[in-house]
């Protein structure tokens, strides 16, 4: 299991040397995430993907999930009632739930994809300054040690979180 930490670093210069540093510490490149505003190269760091940036995984488990229910409550109405002098069987019901699963899972990416993730919310103000948001993705045995690296290598490093809800793939 991985912790994400979150680190703002002032500039590109400084966000290379914490990347070097972290890769010393045996941090694997494709584990570390970087971001800044659209205007700043990043050059060889690692930028962050947009399943970073956005709320699209939130947003799928949140359409997907009232999708089913929606899908099952139509089911539900479908089995119960007689429509056309059709009589719907438990099958109708499963089929309306997966329908439902796969409609507002849809739905709800298309819109997620387009919503800033609410996690880089307290970074906001620092990235329109111009600074550098580092996402590293750490062995929960490690956290200690790599924050602790962190902090003796870059005291310019500010703003530091983590979080705990990290998922199996980034």
């Amino acid at each position: 299991m991985r912790r994400r930490l979150y680190l703002v670093l002032p500039d590109v210069a400084s966000a290379r040397q914490t990347a070097n540093d972290l890769l010393l510490a045996r941090i694997e490149d494709r584990h570390m995430h970087f971001l800044g505003r659209r205007d700043v190269s990043l050059g060889e760091l690692h930028e962050a993907s947009f399943l970073q940036k956005t709320d699209v995984r939130h947003a799928f488990f949140l359409g997907a999930g009232l999708g089913v229910v929606g899908g099952a409550v139509l089911g539900v109405y479908l089995k119960m009632s007689a429509l056309g002098g059709y009589s719907f069987d438990v099958g109708t019901l499963l089929l309306c739930a997966v329908g439902g699963l796969l409609l507002g899972g849809w739905a709800s990416t298309l819109i997620g994809v387009s919503t800033p993730s609410v996690k880089l919310k307290p970074f906001e103000g620092d990235l329109e300054g111009g600074k550098i948001l580092l996402m590293v993705d750490v062995p929960a045995s490690r956290v200690e040690e790599i924050q602790g690296l962190l902090e003796r290598r870059h005291p310019e490093a500010t703003h530091q979180a983590m979080d705990l809800t990290m998922p199996a793939f980034p």
